[in-house]
């Protein structure tokens, strides 16, 4: 297992934090005492009350949920209220108080390994080269699809707007299945299962069973024993049909059409859908019991004006698919026209973007703004449209309508552009401060100050309670 730092944020004699370490180094948990407020790689964070400072170093430490970081309170009364909930929120990967097992060290390895196996995979090229992306929001869901994936059978539905990358999904669980014989993925899409047919391309048919039916056939449930059964758009599904399927999906036990004879088959399901089925299913359009039959787990897959900072690597993953020769680069121009651009075919709208602007591009030079087609380029209203607006105003509104004065309104503006900036440059100080136009050291001095200041309010809050009840 890969070493881990600690941090032991406050209380605690040092009698139990040295049987705490012992105890770490009797299950092979290597850890050392974090030496700075910039660790690199997974650890664990002890404590012994919630704090805003608390809460600002899961976030700085995890990355915002990038890196791994375990919050283990050293007293019960640490984790009173909403404690696990805003440390999760804050990018902890998991809570708990030391004492509430038998064995927490013991614990702690298990946790530590299983996250470095699963860690190891999202960053396997089997992951990262065909679902792209580096924000915290993605990373935490691909690790959610490989744990689930690796270590359970459970039948799976992936929700999400169309061109989210569904089907990727659905053939990344089943290359990472190991319940199974590693058999065949069989992709049904039921948009275009003709309704008189659907029983042969379900069960399969007997020769003769009907016209047409010349020779048997084997159906998707046979053809996937022993694989994985992608059922695409299954929100398209007539109730009928659906009817017809729950005992499958159940029972794992069909018959051929045209047969009495009944067959074993062993799958997994993934089902996928651009519906809202729980919506369908209260409106009498899709199934209670095979809904809960096929989401033994959901994923919903973000669209891309969700996780803005992925549009750029995946325009460079596309670029490279496109060009495998070159070292594909664009220019500014068009790195922020790719920022700007909605995108109402998600992932997939993209791609076809930076494949029009790669089939005009000529010579060894970057992409310019040349290369985006004429009928693709943004009005010059929408090239000048002021950032102000929209939703930041909004804020602001709230803010003001609540009664925040303006220092504060000020600094919480600075400090969510400074978490930001950090956030995007994956914790490399030195480029988030270019990005803001501002000196690496005030922008450490800024990160500094905010903590002092968080610790002082925190001391004026302890010592008003003091006083309250003296």
């Amino acid at each position: 297992m890969t070493s881990l730092w600690h941090r032991f944020v406050e209380g605690g004699d040092s009698l139990l934090r040295s049987a705490i370490v012992q105890a770490l180094a009797h299950e092979c948990v290597r850890t050392h005492a974090l030496p700075s407020d910039n660790p690199v790689g997974p650890g664990i964070l002890f404590f012994d009350k919630i704090s805003p400072l608390l809460c600002d170093q899961v976030r700085a430490f995890s990355r915002n949920g990038l890196e791994r970081v375990l919050a283990v309170a050293l007293s019960r009364s640490a984790l009173s209220g909403n404690t696990v909930w805003q440390l999760l929120g804050s990018g902890a990967s998991d809570v708990f108080f030391w004492d509430h097992s038998a064995d927490p060290a013991r614990e702690i390895a298990a946790r530590f390994e299983r996250w470095e196996s699963v860690d190891g995979a999202v960053a396997s090229s089997l992951v990262a080269d065909h679902l792209v992306g580096n924000d915290p929001a993605w990373i935490a869901m691909l690790r959610q699809i490989v744990e689930m994936a690796s270590y359970t059978d459970a039948s799976v539905l992936i929700t999400g707007e169309s061109g989210t990358g569904k089907e990727l999904v659905a053939r990344l669980i089943h290359s990472l299945d190991t319940q199974r014989q590693k058999r065949d993925l069989v992709v049904l899409d039921c948009t275009t299962i003709v309704p008189e047919l659907s029983g042969s391309e379900f069960f399969g048919h007997e020769r003769g069973a009907f016209t047409g039916a010349v020779s048997a056939r084997e159906g998707a449930f046979a053809l996937a024993s022993g694989g994985t059964l992608f059922l695409d758009e299954v929100g398209e599904l007539p109730l009928p049909l659906q009817a017809e399927l729950l005992r499958v999906v159940q029972e794992r036990t069909y018959k051929r059409v045209g047969s009495n004879v009944w067959h074993q088959t062993d799958f997994r399901l993934v089902c996928a859908t651009n519906r809202d089925l729980l919506r369908d299913e209260a409106e009498g359009r899709f199934r209670r019991d095979l809904y809960y039959r096929i989401a033994s787990w959901t994923c919903k897959l973000p669209p891309l004006h969700e996780r803005q900072g992925d549009i750029l690597p995946l325009a460079q993953h596309f670029l490279r698919q496109l060009r495998p020769n070159e070292e594909p680069e664009m220019d500014q121009a068009v790195r922020d026209y790719l920022c700007q651009r909605t995108y109402p075919g998600n992932v997939r709208d993209l791609k076809q973007v930076v494949s029009r602007m790669s089939y005009r591009h000529v010579g060894p030079g970057p992409l310019t703004a040349g290369d985006i087609p004429k009928e693709e380029r943004p009005s010059v209203e929408t090239v000048y449209r002021d950032w102000r607006h929209g939703s930041f105003e909004t804020a602001i509104g709230q803010a003001v309508a609540s009664g925040i004065g303006l220092k504060e309104i000020s600094h919480t503006a600075v400090d969510t552009a400074i978490r930001l900036a950090v956030s995007s440059a994956n914790g490399n100080l030195s480029r988030a401060a270019r990005q803001l136009g501002v000196t690496d050291r005030a922008l450490q001095m800024r990160r500094a100050a905010r903590r002092r200041n968080a610790n002082e309010k925190e001391f004026d809050e302890d010592f008003g309670s003091f006083a309250d009840s003296a």
